[in-house]
């Protein structure tokens, strides 16, 4: 077991890494809690494998636990269902010393996060993510929402949890193509400014996926790590530090809207092939080596993630538009005076972000890359 401390004044909190942390929770939480009742917020696929267990966890601990179940999916991140799970929350009539806990990956932390932060005007939660992207990047930081038809994540709040618990075990029941989604959250650090991460990535991704528990945690930790640092110097994202956050994220979070936010584009998938196209576009306007974007998008593709965007959905006959693209860019949070916003590189490990990207250089890549 390993612990990262996320430091923020008032409200800094531990990350803690290993196997069995489901049934530690109660234990490890217990000191945390202003009252010993929770109310575990959890989702229709991952409350049978795990709710139980947390749930024990919590009553050998002397804490009062009930669950509320959410629909699985990114459709769930919505204000229909963020105001279903208020009105589940209230009818359990919680009280201001209730604290709150999102188990499952990154849609049910988001909205746990969001539900704490507006609950009562505010109520604590935990995090104890079960998928490798949420233990990597959504479970840390403090940032929650729900998205919108005009984008992901246009509503939320910055909202720190008390504790994040990443079980490693949990990580043995995800099929690949949600490792790799996560997967790509991880080289997503190397990328941004630790080039040793990155090739440190591109010998061991592999392993990692496979389920080398030792290189796991080693790469959940850096990568904990490597966020906690960026958000304890930024966290609200008022400077452009944490922006670099977003690596990838403009493209994909476009990708994404083109895709309906449907099961044919995870979250992650969208971020691997995002940073695919930073790195493009970085090496096409002379900003980076060539041999870097070419370097990136290798490695990518050979852990499986779909870099092509033929290859998304699974099928070759999906009409991508550029044009249209560009224009969920266009509402992309941020996006700032009409000025689309990228992260894009100077290389491997040296990220930057920029307002000054020329629309006609950015619809040619887009239409060389759907035409790829």
């Amino acid at each position: 077991m390993s612990t990262v401390a996320v430091s923020l004044a008032g409200r800094s909190y531990d990350i803690v890494i290993g196997p069995a942390l489901i049934d530690r929770a109660g234990e490890l939480s217990a000191g945390l809690l202003r009252s010993p009742r929770v109310i575990v917020v959890t989702d229709e696929t991952v409350a049978p494998l795990y709710g139980a267990r947390v749930y024990h966890s919590f009553k050998n601990a002397g804490i009062t636990a009930t669950l509320a179940v959410l629909p699985a999916g990114e459709s769930s991140k919505s204000f229909a269902s963020f105001g279903e799970l208020l009105n589940a929350l209230l009818d359990q009539r919680p009280d201001r010393k209730t604290t709150l806990v999102a188990l499952g990956g990154g849609v049910v932390g988001d909205l746990t996060g969001f539900a704490a932060a507006t609950l009562l005007r505010g109520v604590d939660f935990l995090q104890i993510p079960t998928t490798l992207l949420a233990q990597v990047d959504s479970s840390v930081g403090g940032k929650t929402g729900i998205n919108m038809r005009h984008g992901k994540n246009l509503i939320g709040a910055f909202y720190q949890p008390r504790l994040v618990l990443a079980d490693t075990d949990v990580l043995d029941t995800l099929p690949r193509r949600e490792l790799l989604a996560g997967y790509a959250e991880v080289a997503k650090y190397g990328l941004i400014d630790d080039p040793g991460f990155w090739a440190w990535c591109e010998q061991n991704g592999d392993a990692v996926l496979a389920g080398d528990a030792t290189k796991r945690t080693y790469a959940i930790e850096q990568s904990c790590r490597a966020k906690a640092r960026i958000v304890a110097a930024d966290e609200r994202e008022t400077t452009d530090l944490r922006a670099l956050l977003n690596l990838g994220h403009t493209f994909g979070h476009a990708l994404e809207a083109e895709t309906g936010f449907g099961p044919d584009l995870l979250h992650g998938e969208a971020v691997g092939a995002g940073m695919a196209l930073a790195f493009d576009l970085s090496a096409q306007l002379g900003l980076c080596p060539p041999e870097d974007a070419v370097r990136v998008r290798k490695h990518l593709a050979a852990v499986g993630l779909p870099v092509r965007l033929r290859g998304i959905g699974g099928d070759n006959r999906r009409a991508w538009d550029a044009a249209r693209l560009i224009e969920h860019m266009r509402g992309d949070k941020k996006a700032e005076a009409g000025r689309l916003t990228f992260v894009l590189a100077r290389g491997i490990g040296k990220a930057f972000v920029t307002r000054q990207v020329d629309e006609t250089a950015l619809h040619g890549l887009l239409d060389r890359a759907i035409a790829a």
